[in-house]
């Protein structure tokens, strides 16, 4: 599945944000790419514009392309409670999006390698699909013989992030998903009201 490679500073530059994590190129340049840079008069954003933005941002945040995206919000308006809420509870439920909470992976294009690469179990079974959505009590750890690999234990070493609604234990490698997060405990500068606005157009 394609997925973009290009320079990660030049879209965190875009959204005025390190959305991809930290970033020291962004911080020396944190204004919008182009030729003019900070010096270029940009007009009033259509409502479209801004509502079209935030979608593009919670896409390259978690790295879900449009058509897996927008199935995702047709799940989450079948679903009960407020739909954008819904909406990032399925994004941060992705398995890919676990790995990189629970400090295994710096970044969540690196945990999506990891679950691919076969790194990763979930209740004991092998899972290979970054996509895959946890169900709150699901057990996900790194596979035995993954446990010594430099990438898996520097990122462990580095880790900081401490969230409610998952546990972690670095001794035997092994987390749980406690719960679905609500919407204050998700770290993300995502509005997702302007994502459903969009998509109810």
């Amino acid at each position: 599945m394609a997925r973009y490679t290009g320079p990660k500073t030049k879209i965190a530059r875009k959204f005025g944000e390190a959305i991809f994590g930290e970033d020291k190129s962004f911080e020396k340049r944190n204004y919008p790419p182009g030729q003019h840079g900070n010096a270029r008069r940009r007009g009033k954003k259509s409502e479209y514009a801004i509502q079209l933005m935030e979608k593009q941002k919670a896409k390259y945040t978690y790295g879900i392309l449009e058509r897996q995206f927008r199935g995702l919000f047709k799940k989450a308006r079948a679903a009960q409670g407020i739909t954008g809420e819904v909406l990032l509870q399925l994004c941060e439920s992705r398995l890919d999006n676990v790995v990189f909470r629970m400090g295994i992976s710096p970044s969540r294009s690196g945990a999506r390698q990891l679950v691919s690469h076969r790194h990763i179990t979930v209740n004991g079974e092998l899972v290979n699909i970054p996509s895959y959505q946890l169900k709150a009590g699901d057990v996900v750890a790194v596979r035995e013989k993954s446990k010594s690999l430099e990438a898996i234990t520097n990122s462990l070493a580095n880790s900081s992030h401490v969230y409610e609604w998952i546990t972690w234990n670095d001794d035997t490698k092994l987390g749980t998903y406690v719960s679905v997060p609500a919407r204050i405990q998700i770290p993300e500068n995502i509005n997702e009201q302007f994502i459903v606005e969009l998509y109810s157009k």
